[in-house]
């Protein structure tokens, strides 16, 4: 029927499971030079090999899970090896840097798959790639209903399917699949999915994880006819597969004339139970169509039967209809009566439920530890699952499409992996800012789904996700560094229509620019427009600005204004220059500051902290942006809207400069409600609101209190200031200095690829990417070179939540800042 695409020799199932299970062999990776690979391989024969320098540092951890795969790949007739390149190779293989970073796999001399290391993160994706990459015949891949019900219509009277849902490709799942198909791939066409879509399409209600159903096509004659669905509700695991399949496989029903204790099925053998539907002459034909139709309802949970009694050598009791044989040994049988098909399917699933549990309990007592890891992002895109995203606002890129869709029209990609959860949570976000964008923006939104596309998200240098780049004809990439939230990621796209620094020409577009009336469009979005100031001859300063405006791009509108008569609004605005002009437009004022031999770096940190709020309403979101400011935060808490008075007190000592070593800032209870899980930290009992505190997070821990028989005043504030200052007032809680750290250290995977990567010299803090470096030519591959890599990346890293690299030592006190 189905031809296997690879000439391995075929073993039996059992011979399979005893490779899998038998851990007792010591199994090494061979090392070979490229000249002594390449004369190794045999015509036909399957290959992994992993080229790298001998003395290349932070390839342990690949190389680890590259070791383990060797025995379970050679149990499938492929061969493992790590081939030494010598620094002096130029060769195909050994040459370039990025070719390094993959392994390649051969039948003979003739290459199949490059695979980047990201994707091959671990054993099971290492399996599972390679074999999927050999079954290319007996494994087809989808990406919607149409595809499965093209593959149904081809086999009926043909041949079954097995159709499983994975996650993502390279998951344990995937592994089991895969492993399922190499046995089973002639016998039964396989078809794979990571679309969630696909799977709700065919009218799945629990979505959760994995699934893989039988589509019983062979039957089925009549083109119209739908092939009938039996769902494993096990795990997919490759024993619990083989279960199923072979489940499949025996007869739906059998009809037997002996004693129920001595009767054996393939369905015993397999741990299943047994049911039999008691029969006798005079309504045989009525206890056979309800024989059948439980044999469909418990198929692949139980084997049926239909026992003719009056056949039988042994009595069995009058009254009973249905005989139920546990698949356990010397359990007798239990002979029932039941009136109703349900209360026969409920006796099944509750026999099998109660095993399931039983090797719960017995799993839990081998590592109690192993549930205790919480992930509230998980728990979210779990909670989720069944909602109905709007793909169809999105465009799904391949390594097919990658290319083409960027150059032909201005796009937003989200690189993203389908297995992981902070990935899932922002696609919601991603598509949301597609629903607001529809109909309104010319910016083609797309995705990539690194699971399945590992190569274009190698070739685009993306080596962390959730990540988002705009890409537009004529311009380098910019990648999008902010929240992952919908009005952030919303936010950059709007201010990417401009490309900034906007060169301004005269000085009545500056002050119209400064107005706010150049782009007042854009107002919503940046409520603070920056111009900076120079003479035609400050070509260097201009340069710096011109840097610090690209990497803020998306963030701030920035504008550029170098003409001769530039000391007009220099004087008008009472500054030398060079110099910046803040236009504030919520507050209707401009103010200016002046850059005298002034960096990129440093003029892109004025600007961040120009742009914060002299007296915010911290939330989850923006907290983080203050905290590294590495000031004692002074927060009144609010239950709702801020008292105006307070906010005068508070907004005048700012002025007055009485707050200048401090963050003053207020929080919402209503908008934020983890808020009061702080209060309930620092007060016990806790006393009536508003309340106003000052927490010294960065030295010490302290929390101090503003007495609450005090009225909030500007006197009453400053002169507990000054007791604070002079030491005279005491604490009322010291933040614990403890860490966040996983439950278990096996959950600390960056660690451990820190670890491995520590020998590596440490990168200075990247500067602002100019946008002058266009790829001159757009008929070649689109590929990201904006950052060199100067290492291999064992694998794709999750996003980390921090813009910008300056704030290094602020990030580092973080962990303690947890209780907030």
């Amino acid at each position: 029927m189905m031809s296997s695409s690879f000439s391995i020799f075929r073993v039996g199932f059992s011979f399979v499971m005893m490779c899998i299970f038998n851990k007792s062999t010591v199994v090494t990776l061979p090392e070979l030079s490229p000249q002594k690979y390449f004369s190794t391989l045999q015509s036909g024969k399957a290959s992994l090999a992993y080229f790298c320098q001998a003395d290349s540092p932070g390839t342990s951890v690949f190389l680890e899970e590259l070791k383990e795969a060797v025995k379970p790949l050679q149990d499938y007739g492929i061969s493992v090896t790590k081939v030494n390149c010598v620094r002096e190779e130029t060769s195909r293989y050994c040459g370039k840097e990025k070719d390094l970073m993959k392994a390649y796999l051969f039948r003979g001399n003739i290459l199949l798959r490059e695979f980047p290391t990201d994707s091959l993160f671990d054993v099971n994706a290492i399996v599972a790639h390679v074999l999927f990459a050999l079954l290319f015949n007996e494994v087809k891949y989808i990406t919607t209903l149409e595809d499965l019900q093209n593959i149904e219509n081809a086999l009926k009277g043909k041949a079954n399917i097995a159709f499983a849902y994975v996650r993502a490709i390279g998951t344990s799942e995937h592994r089991a699949v895969m492993e399922a198909a190499f046995v089973y791939g002639t016998t039964y066409q396989f078809v794979l999915t990571t679309e969630i879509a696909v799977l709700e399409s065919i009218g799945t209600e629990d979505i959760e994880y994995a699934h893989l159903y039988f589509l019983h096509c062979k039957p089925v004659l009549d083109f119209i006819q739908q092939c009938r669905r039996t769902l494993m509700e096990q795990p997919l695991t490759t024993l619990n597969i083989h279960r199923f399949i072979k489940t499949m496989e025996a007869p739906l029903l059998t009809e037997v004339a002996k004693d129920p204790q001595q009767v054996s099925t393939i369905h015993l053998q397999l741990g299943l139970p047994l049911v039999f539907i008691v029969s006798q002459q005079v309504t045989y034909e009525a206890d056979r169509r309800t024989a059948e139709w439980v044999a469909w309802r418990l198929l692949g949970k139980a084997g049926v039967l239909l026992l003719l009694r009056d056949s039988l050598e042994v009595n069995i009791p009058q009254h009973a209809n249905v005989v139920f044989k546990r698949a356990e040994e010397g359990m007798p049988v239990e002979y029932l009566v039941l009136d109703d098909i349900d209360l026969i399917i409920s006796r099944v699933e509750s026999n099998v439920h109660t095993q399931e549990i039983q090797e719960d309990e017995d799993d839990d007592m081998e590592d109690p530890d192993m549930e205790t890891e919480d992930d509230e992002v998980a728990e979210t895109v779990y909670r989720d699952r069944k909602r109905q995203l709007p793909l169809e606002l999105t465009v799904e890129l391949t390594e097919e499409t990658f290319n083409t869709t960027v150059m032909a029209s201005d796009s937003i990609v989200l690189f993203y992996a389908g297995w992981e959860a902070v990935s899932m949570a922002f696609l919601q976000s991603y598509l949301d800012v597609a629903v607001k964008l529809k109909g309104t923006s010319n910016m083609l939104l797309s995705r990539v789904n690194c699971g399945d596309w590992s190569d274009v998200c190698t070739k685009q240098n993306v080596t962390e996700f959730p990540f988002v780049k705009m890409y537009k004809k004529g311009e380098n990439p910019v990648s999008y560094a902010g929240m992952l939230g919908t009005e952030d990621l919303l936010k950059f796209i709007q201010l990417n229509r401009i490309s900034c620094p906007v060169n301004i020409t005269s000085v009545q577009e500056a002050e119209e620019y400064l107005s706010g009336k150049l782009f007042e469009d854009l107002l919503s979005y940046s409520s603070v427009s920056v111009l900076g100031i120079f003479s035609p001859t400050m070509t260097r300063a201009i340069e710096d600005f011109t840097e610090a405006g690209n990497y803020l791009r998306g963030y701030v509108i920035t504008g550029v204004y170098s003409e001769e008569d530039v000391l007009i609004l220099s004087n008008k605005y009472t500054t030398t220059i060079p110099a910046l002009l803040l236009a504030r437009h919520k507050e209707g004022k401009i103010e200016s500051i002046p850059l005298a031999n002034t960096q990129a770096q440093d003029i892109v940190q004025i600007i961040t902290n120009a742009l914060l709020e002299t007296f915010p309403e911290i939330t989850v979101e923006n907290l983080p942006t203050y905290l590294r400011l590495q000031k004692p935060l002074l927060i009144l808490f609010s239950d709702g809207s801020i008292n105006h008075k307070y906010e005068e007190v508070i907004l005048t000592l700012i002025k007055q400069k009485h707050l200048d070593s401090l963050t003053p800032c207020w929080l919402n209870l209503k908008n934020t409600p983890v808020g009061r899980g702080i209060l309930q930290a620092y007060f016990d009992p806790l006393p009536p609101l508003p309340l106003l505190v000052l927490v010294n997070l960065h030295s010490g821990g302290q929390v101090f209190a503003f007495p609450s028989d005090q009225s909030i005043t500007e006197q009453n504030l400053l002169l507990w200031l000054q007791k604070l200052e002079a030491g005279l007032e005491s604490y009322i809680r010291i933040l614990p200095a403890e860490e966040w750290k996983p439950p278990l250290p096996a959950y600390d995977f960056l660690s451990m690829m820190d670890d491995a990567t520590s020998q590596h010299p440490i990168r200075k803090a990247p500067k602002c990417m100019k946008e002058t470096d266009v790829q001159e030519n757009d008929k070649e591959q689109h590929e990201d070179k904006s950052t060199v890599r100067k290492e291999p990346v064992e694998t794709l890293r999750i996003k980390h939540w921090s813009r910008s690299n300056w704030f290094k030592e602020a990030e580092k006190s973080f962990r303690h800042e947890k209780e907030l």
